[in-house]
């Protein structure tokens, strides 16, 4: 079995024109137009069982009709839809009990898309409830790719946020930070944090506009990725691509080439995230 707990999808009709905006804002390749069904012709490809699809609300106003989206679609061909919040949506704290209520199992946010910092108190109250109500919380954390510099959720942020909320189930995307993995390493291996390993492994493709060169492609390499599996124990990483921005045939064949144990390969692709899931 394998379990993907990073992928994104956009409705039909705005698919191709969000990728190709995306795309260009980052200067990466994507390997779908970000559609369901491309998703799952790629998910058959790469012998996916699941795949967990973590939609972000851009605004405060699309938080209720993405998560009616959301709540309609999850669990259909293995697809398994989280829900989304806002930090300034005013109905925040009713759309997290109705994501509990409709059965589903977490909610993403983005901390730079949404512009907040993950300890601000609106993060705070967010999470707090997330954990009253036994949701997991996925976050972007570190760097974002299409926004160079700009950070609102460093592993200090993150690691501030739990002192403030307590025992929750979070997930910090990009093995805990993207391109701030030294601070992951010594801020966060403590904690009860979760990473998924979402773009962070070998490299990633460039578009052939000359914005970066190689060596700006560069993510961590394997002797460093397997250094933060045996530091934070493999039971709390899991498995993730972020498709379409990875390839989840090319991802999965390159962390079962790391020189992993078998029970960690299968913690990292299954065993963790059916925990997590309740599968």
């Amino acid at each position: 079995m394998i379990i993907d707990f990073h992928t994104h999808t956009f409705p039909d009709k705005i698919a191709a024109a969000a990728i190709s905006k995306m795309s260009q804002a980052a200067h990466c390749r994507a390997y779908t137009t970000g559609t369901v069904n491309e998703l799952k012709a790629s998910m058959q490809d790469a012998g996916i069982d699941y795949s967990v699809i973590l939609p972000v609300a851009t605004n405060p106003l699309k938080v209720s009709p993405i998560n009616d989206l959301s709540i309609e679609m999850t669990g259909r061909d293995g697809l398994i839809y989280f829900g989304c919040i806002h930090p300034d949506a005013p109905n925040w704290h009713k759309e997290l009990g109705r994501i509990a209520a409709a059965g589903m199992k977490g909610i993403k946010i983005h901390p730079v898309y949404q512009a907040t910092d993950i300890d601000d108190i609106r993060f705070l109250r967010i999470l707090a409830r997330a954990g009253e109500l036994g949701l997991l919380v996925v976050m972007h954390a570190g760097d974002d790719i299409g926004f160079p510099g700009v950070v609102h959720c460093s592993p200090a942020m993150i690691r501030n946020a739990l002192h403030q909320v307590g025992d929750i189930k979070l997930i910090a995307a990009h093995m805990g930070g993207w391109r701030n993995w030294q601070q992951t390493a010594e801020l966060l291996a403590d904690t009860k944090v979760f990473l998924d390993t979402s773009f962070s492994l070998a490299s990633f493709e460039a578009l052939d506009d000359g914005y970066y060169d190689e060596s700006a492609t560069k993510l961590l390499p394997a002797e460093d990725f397997c250094r933060m599996v045996r530091l934070f124990g493999s039971e709390r990483i899991v498995f993730g691509t972020d498709s379409p921005w990875s390839e989840q045939k090319k991802s999965r064949d390159q962390l079962l080439c790391l020189p992993l144990s078998i029970e960690d390969q299968e913690n990292i692709m299954y065993k963790n995230a059916k925990g997590l899931l309740g599968i």
